[in-house]
């Protein structure tokens, strides 16, 4: 078994970025700049968006963090993005989500100009993506990309099991590993909480990628001997042993099921460190559109 390292991984990738922002300001030209809305004061998004701005500086990019109210209007969030899209020393910006009650996500997510669209998510360039076309990719598939890329696992004709369909997930790593090329030609099955006998899938998968939100659902039962897993839930779990009341837990129950795994990533310091170092990459990408 060997631990997928993806905080080493993230470090290698950030030390590349910087290295290409020196030569960028050696040439004259301004640092790439991502700005991030964050609308309200969930404490995770607080937290992760704490993470982007302190690797922003690390890497030598400028920066902008926007703290709106939760009770913004519509309109007048808007307004803010229509703003980011017109600002030529704004690269890529993101908007933080979740977003509140009253604000509908699909309009805010529709209203980001497509070349400033660092997350991925606008329908442009997840279509690009779809067609193998060159486009920003959702940083968390990114990231699993790129560790499977660096850790030189065979992905092609492996029977590949997703767990969970999110936009932001789930779907977007189903396309990319059944696309042609490495990381990908993979046979892919993606399952959901509405598939019958879940467990039928899991056993006869050669990689497994769990992106479902449920702390430690993925058992070693469930799963064959030399899997390779990537873990992308994140979950806080009460626990007052703990001195700060709760630990971060990941789908897959990693104590006994990485007595069978090949390969498989922790949590934390798995995925999640990708997909900061990720998203930096999109925005060097956006420097240059």
């Amino acid at each position: 078994m060997k631990i997928i390292d993806g905080k080493m991984i993230s470090n290698l990738i950030k030390e590349e970025i910087k290295q290409e922002v020196e030569k960028i300001i050696k040439k004259g030209e301004r640092p790439p700049h991502l700005a991030a809305i964050l609308v309200g004061n969930d404490g995770a998004s607080l937290t992760y968006v704490g993470s982007k701005v302190r690797s922003c500086k690390q890497v030598g990019f400028d920066s902008t963090l926007l703290k709106l109210p939760a009770e913004i209007s519509q309109k007048d969030l808007l307004n803010k993005i229509h703003e980011l899209n017109n600002d030529d020393k704004i690269d890529g910006f993101i908007v933080q989500l979740p977003l509140p009650n009253h604000i509908d996500e699909e309009e805010v997510l529709m209203t980001v100009n497509p070349n400033k669209d660092v997350d991925g998510f606008h329908p442009s360039n997840f279509g690009k993506m779809a067609l193998n076309m060159e486009s920003f990719i959702p940083a968390t598939p990114y990231g699993i990309i790129e560790l499977l890329k660096r850790y030189e696992i065979n992905t092609s004709g492996k029977n590949t099991v997703v767990i969970g369909r999110s936009n932001i997930v789930g779907r977007p790593i189903s396309i990319l590993l059944s696309r042609k090329g490495n990381p990908g030609d993979s046979t892919v099955t993606l399952v959901h909480s509405r598939t019958k006998n879940l467990e039928s899938f899991t056993k006869n998968a050669d990689i497994i990628v769990s992106a479902l939100g449920v702390p430690d659902f993925l058992k070693s039962e469930m799963v064959k001997k030399g899997v390779i897993i990537i873990d992308v839930g994140i979950t806080r779990v009460k626990d007052d042993s703990n001195s700060k009341g709760y630990v971060i837990k990941g789908d897959v129950d990693f104590e006994s099921v990485k007595e069978k795994a090949s390969f498989i990533t922790p949590v934390p310091g798995g995925v999640g460190p990708m997909t900061i170092a990720m998203l930096l990459k999109n925005t060097l990408f956006s420097k240059n559109l």
